[in-house]
């Protein structure tokens, strides 16, 4: 797979919710998808997130939510693919990127059954493995090896930062860079 292109790239944020953040090192998650938002909206990515019944689960977590680009939509879900979505697939396709780059919670369920169907549709996936959680870190790592032998490709999120960035001449160069000092 290719080095990432910003402008045949979405970020997909899965099920950054209040409940299962709390069981989580809810720090490290927070930092890390906050910095993969935080870049998105600096270099006018589209954003696009989901919640996984969020009327028991809560909401996504307010301070990643404030994150989001304007327009971000926020797909409520009860399949853990959310490609099992009505609309979805659609939504996705409206975009018109190639390039998809998953994190989230839970990362042997939601993020993995995700990223499988979005390889099968045809679409070129990464996962931040290092803005990606499970309750279990035996289930993370098979979630996470599930996703590279089904074809994703494994990245963290500096790498994706500057493969976005491809070079320090990039006009938004110093605004990313900061998103990790």
């Amino acid at each position: 797979m290719k080095l990432l292109d910003e402008k045949d790239s979405l970020l997909l944020v899965i099920d950054i919710q209040e409940r299962l953040v709390a069981s989580l090192d809810k720090n490290v998650i927070i930092s890390r998808v906050g910095k993969l938002v935080d870049a998105a909206r600096i270099l006018g990515i589209p954003v696009l997130a989901s919640e996984q019944y969020p009327n028991g689960l809560g909401r996504t977590i307010p301070v990643i939510s404030g994150k989001f680009p304007a327009g971000t939509d926020v797909i409520e879900k009860t399949s853990f693919s959310l490609l099992l979505e009505d609309g979805f697939l659609e939504k996705l396709k409206s975009y018109g990127k190639k390039q998809i780059i998953i994190c989230g919670i839970e990362t042997h369920i939601c993020v993995h059954q995700t990223a499988a169907e979005l390889i099968e549709a045809g679409f070129d996936v990464v996962v931040a493995k290092d803005a990606c959680a499970s309750r279990n870190k035996y289930e993370f790592k098979q979630g996470i090896e599930a996703m590279q032998d089904n074809g994703a490709k494994i990245s963290c999120v500096e790498i994706i930062l500057f493969e976005w960035l491809r070079s320090a001449k990039h006009p938004h160069f110093k605004e990313v860079q900061a998103l990790i000092k």
